[in-house]
């Protein structure tokens, strides 16, 4: 019985939860989505796909872990959470039938009329990341012109683009990464001076947290809601003690910043991602 790590590249996380995986005893391997035709009926395949760099849609991959399945391989973040969490549109429609709170969210391509939100807005790709192409827009007359902006953009062209209402910026928000219903680990995002986004990609930056009660059990709502196995979840204060989901990233990428209680969060997360089976047959064989 083995563990496949389905993905496309070895990024520092993947690499980490490997050898955490490992370490555990299970016989864990990066697998490409190409190559998932080697999992047999009992193996375990961990959907790492991402969005393309492009922001055009998910990575390829989805119909191999719809096959694997089929085949008896039990797989985790399988494609339709995977599609729920990247797909900006699906998350929201997903959210709001769970009860879960998040900005209110308007759907435009390029026929549409200007949504009934109220400014400022957020302005984003369907299948966004690393604050790519999002904007904000202070009234209705930024809206338009920054729609008309992205409207030649291919993505744009395929998928439209979503408009939210902006959740008013606090400098700071906090992403969880929930694995199998459980908060494993967290990380308060700081967004750099002069920036109202928070990705570490645009000059942010991290610093350690121990996230309340609350934020841990709206995140794991939040995964539930799109079936993610292993997600993280970015979330914003919105009042005293109320917090709103403002993604869930079915590819997250974290560190050991992101340990908890002293622990390890890949350890965390392997030991709450690999089935009784694979971790008993480890401790058997040592």
């Amino acid at each position: 019985m083995a563990f496949h790590l389905v993905s496309g590249t070895l990024n520092p996380t993947n690499a980490a939860l490997l050898e955490a995986l490992r370490n555990a005893g299970v016989d864990a391997r990066l697998t490409l989505p190409a190559d998932l035709g080697s999992a047999h009926a009992g193996d375990v395949a961990l959907g790492r796909l991402d969005v393309m760099p492009n922001l055009e849609g998910v990575e390829p991959g989805m119909w191999e872990l719809r096959r694997a399945k089929a085949r008896g391989v039990h797989v985790l973040n399988e494609p339709g959470a995977l599609l729920a969490a990247h797909d900006k549109l699906t998350t929201a429609i997903r959210l709001a039938a769970a009860g879960v709170p998040h900005p209110r969210t308007a759907h435009i391509d390029g026929g549409s009329m200007l949504p009934n939100l109220r400014p400022p807005f957020v302005v984003k790709p369907r299948f966004g990341s690393w604050g790519r192409d999002v904007y904000r827009c202070e009234d209705s007359l930024q809206l338009v012109a920054c729609l008309a902006s992205l409207s030649g953009r291919a993505w744009f062209e395929r998928q439209g683009v979503l408009v939210q209402e902006l959740v008013p910026p606090c400098g700071y928000d906090l992403r969880v990464i929930v694995a199998n219903g459980n908060v494993v680990g967290a990380i308060e995002r700081v967004a750099a001076d002069g920036e109202w986004r928070t990705n570490v990609a645009l000059g942010g930056w991290r610093r350690p947290t121990d996230p309340p009660v609350g934020a841990r059990a709206l995140a794991v709502e939040a995964a539930a809601a799109l079936g993610g196995d292993l997600v993280g979840v970015d979330l914003l204060p919105d009042g005293p003690g109320s917090w709103t989901v403002l993604e869930v990233n079915g590819a997250v990428d974290f560190t050991s910043e992101y340990s908890l209680d002293g622990s390890d969060v890949f350890a965390d997360v392997a030991h709450g991602l690999a089935p009784v089976e694979l971790l008993e047959t480890a401790v058997s064989l040592a």
